[in-house]
């Protein structure tokens, strides 16, 4: 039976903090084989990562120990690019055997289709934020990052942090109604250039689950909006998908 789980944007700034503490306990009550086959980071995990420096390892062993067990119990374990975590093929995906993806992918499921994204390609007039997003990602930057010491980098990463918040916080500040709206035209736009049963994404830290119509057929729309507001994930149980809250103790739940 497909048990595939989607979170993002849980943006765990310390181990201590709420959110890791929670995203800890989360782990903790899934296992391989038994209540989860597939686990998708869809971005902003941490508040900040970058690369694969040891003062971001060190930092967060008791997650990397949690989703190593994971992999080890059989879970496919795939990781998308953030806004707040980049360069992460060399640790996570050479080093822990993680799929790690620096844009949209098409994933499939069993008989369902799915396109997954972080989100932060959604909104065509958030022109800084996307320069910014192609500048970090440039070959120069990827090597001068990479190369830095680890107590240099963080201090360049919170700085980075704190202008990928300035560039796309304008649109994070409208209404929800005008995010989602942004959401599913970028949604049904990739729907007409390639069909695909559902799309799911991050980023914008407004939950969505709709059913959008293009003019290729109709699809099903979901953001996983944030842990800093309600922490909760998305779970695809065969054809079948909801969203789950985290109450008190963060645990799963089982699709039967």
């Amino acid at each position: 039976m497909l048990n595939a789980y989607f979170v993002s944007d849980i943006h765990i700034s310390s181990p201590d903090s709420s959110e890791g503490r929670k995203f800890v306990e989360f782990l903790v009550t899934l296992t391989g084989g038994y209540n989860i086959t597939h686990l998708f980071l869809l971005g902003d995990i941490f508040d900040l990562w970058i690369a694969d420096h040891e003062c971001f390892i060190d930092r967060y062993k008791e997650i990397i120990d949690q989703l190593q067990r994971l992999r080890n119990e059989g879970v496919t374990i795939s990781y998308f690019e953030g806004n707040h975590d980049l360069y992460l093929r060399g640790f996570w995906g050479e080093q822990l055997g993680f799929s790690v993806y620096t844009s949209s992918a098409y994933i499939r499921l069993g008989n369902t289709l799915l396109r997954l994204e972080h989100g932060d390609e959604m909104d065509p007039e958030d022109k800084g934020y996307l320069f910014l997003r192609w500048f970090l990602r440039t070959r120069l930057m990827r090597a001068l990052i990479s190369n830095l010491p680890g107590t240099l980098v963080q201090i360049i990463g919170e700085n980075l942090s704190f202008y990928s918040r300035r560039f796309s916080s304008p649109t994070r500040l409208v209404d929800g109604s005008k995010i989602i709206e942004t959401m599913h035209a970028h949604a049904r736009q990739a729907h007409e250039e390639k069909p695909f049963d559902v799309f799911i994404a991050g980023h914008t830290h407004v939950r969505d689950d709709s059913q959008i119509s293009s003019n290729r057929g109709n699809f099903r729309s979901v953001n996983l909006g944030s842990w800093l507001d309600s922490p909760c994930y998305f779970k695809l149980c065969d054809t079948e998908g909801d969203f789950f809250e985290l109450h008190g103790h963060a645990k799963a739940i089982d699709c039967n």
